[in-house]
């Protein structure tokens, strides 16, 4: 009789909970009123394709009323309910995660209900989103940053599991003397092939770490500066670097930072050998040289490049002035041979002059068929440009479009998930001042998707959280050195290895006006 009792007190709870929502709100949405047209949320988590291993989009329903209700649903697998928390959706993590893995492919529809002041409930058009069968990369990486220039010194580098709503730190300056870091990027996508750059301080140097091995590299020669921009060769031997000369600058009105560019070229470090090399057309003294990406297959490595700095010094009313809104740089390539390490031919791929438009941040997707870079008005930095946007190169018949997910705002830095389907950039389309990583989906005939923000476990996160999200890439994580580990070897300066040079370059440098290799490759 007492195992009797216990049975329907426990059935009467169970039916009880199934009648009332949080809160202890009778919710009974069975004849709720039509609403025809579809519900404002935020984030905007409507008509957008997701992946099925990305934690749950929570968002809040922007429609006024005195009770929330959803249901999320697919083909396959239970319904989730939820009841507001205000005019919050948090959806339960495993039931979201079961959802999306037994309907990889289908559509995932969302039903919001929202009750008036007269208790009567009220039900919107349904959101229809789809499910597709490709995953993303696990992970995303990221510098988080003050997005006031003079606020710099406090900053980290983040990594977010995206299936999840965890976030860790990879390495912190408040651990290094608050100097700078930045550059950071995976061979491959993967967490085995990992660097990043440490500027200024005892810590200055490139942290690289492949294959369980982390060292600290001084990359500086006779013949250059540090490398930045880096990227990796897919056979994990080669980093294409670009040595920059780069210095902000002020606008009065408006947006009023800018950042110019003043010399650069690139250069190969060869991890095996620990040298530094590189190639006439690759360090052209009459040309810029930045933004290096090898292909998918390696064959190729694509940069920008603009003439030199000189060519924009115009005389005017008697003095001098730089025309920096006229600098423009091109999408060029060199060929590569990886078994011999000979190069070909320079080749210009998009020509800025014809266009009027500046090409910066090139990025070759892994299977080698499209690349995608920023356009912008001139220059090298269009994370300060709020018209700069997204397009896609076809590496087979070289015609380019716009994404479909480009804004009025500022977006601008990219990357791929390594199986070519997914990219996350970064947007300044929500408020203007912050950067924020958005996702989209890449067709096979090259067109994205609208885009979808990075999901938190709070919908208010955004509102409040005043850091910029810098450089996002995306891995296949989680990364595999602690921050400790991290600090350690960047604070042993006895052990960092010192790069060597090519002996072909040696007695030349970076600023010479014209090195003896440029002399004999035009001999």
């Amino acid at each position: 009789m007492k195992n009797f009792i216990i049975y329907m007190v426990f059935a009467l709870v169970v039916s009880l909970a199934a009648l009332f929502g949080c809160g202890g709100k009778n919710i009974n949405i069975h004849h709720a009123a039509i609403i025809d047209n579809l519900p404002a949320i935020d984030p905007d988590y409507t008509d957008i394709i997701i992946p099925p291993n990305i934690a749950p989009l929570n968002f809040r329903i922007q429609q006024a009323g005195a009770g929330y209700y959803a249901k999320i649903y697919s083909t396959a697998g239970d319904t989730i309910k939820v009841a507001g928390k205000g005019n919050k959706i948090l959806i339960p993590e495993k039931a979201w995660k079961t959802l999306l893995t037994a309907n990889a492919g289908n559509e995932l529809l969302i039903d919001i209900y929202i009750q008036g002041k007269d208790g009567a409930w009220s039900r919107y058009k349904t959101i229809t989103n789809r499910i597709a069968t490709q995953k993303i990369d696990s992970h995303l990486a990221y510098r988080l940053i003050n997005p006031a220039f003079n606020y710099w010194s406090k900053m980290g580098l983040y990594q977010r599991d995206l299936e999840s709503f965890k976030q860790t730190p990879i390495l912190v300056n408040r651990m290094t003397e608050h100097n700078c870091m930045n550059c950071h990027n995976f061979g491959g996508n993967s967490a085995d092939r990992m660097l990043f750059h440490m500027r200024a301080g005892k810590g200055s140097g490139m942290m690289l770490y492949r294959d369980g091995k982390l060292v600290k590299v001084n990359t500086a020669t006779d013949f250059n500066a540090a490398g930045a921009y880096p990227s990796w060769h897919p056979n994990g031997n080669l980093i294409a670097m670009s040595v920059n000369k780069l210095q902000m600058f002020y606008h009065s009105v408006a947006e009023p930072r800018d950042v110019i560019d003043f010399k650069s070229d690139l250069i190969i470090y060869d991890i095996n050998a620990n040298m530094v090399t590189s190639n006439p057309k690759l360090a052209d003294p009459d040309y810029m040289e930045t933004f290096p990406n090898w292909s998918g297959d390696g064959r190729y490595l694509y940069f920008c490049r603009a003439p030199k700095l000189e060519n924009y010094i115009l005389p005017e009313n008697g003095g001098e002035d730089l025309a920096y809104d006229r600098i423009l740089y091109d999408l060029a390539r060199v060929s590569y041979d990886p078994a011999t390490g000979k190069w070909g031919e320079l080749e210009v791929v998009v020509n800025a002059q014809e266009i009027n438009m500046s090409v910066i941040i090139p990025k070759t997707s892994p299977d080698n068929r499209f690349l995608m870079f920023t356009l912008s008005r001139y220059g090298s930095f269009p994370i300060y440009h709020s018209f700069s946007d997204l397009y896609l190169l076809n590496l087979e018949s070289l015609e380019c479009h716009k994404l479909e997910c480009n804004s009025a705002s500022t977006d601008s830095y990219h990357s791929w998930s390594s199986d070519s389907r997914w990219f996350v950039f970064s947007s300044k389309r929500r408020d203007e001042v912050c950067s924020r990583p958005f996702f989209s989906y890449l067709d096979e005939n090259g067109h994205a998707s609208k885009p979808f923000l990075l999901p938190q476990k709070d919908p208010d996160f955004y509102d409040t959280f005043n850091k910029t999200y810098n450089v996002p890439e995306l891995f296949n994580g989680p990364v595999q050195v602690s921050p400790q580990e991290l600090v350690r070897v960047a604070h042993n300066q006895k052990k960092m290895l010192k790069a060597e040079l090519d002996p072909a370059l040696k007695g030349n440098k970076q600023d010479n006006t014209e090195s003896t290799l440029y002399q004999q490759a035009k001999r």
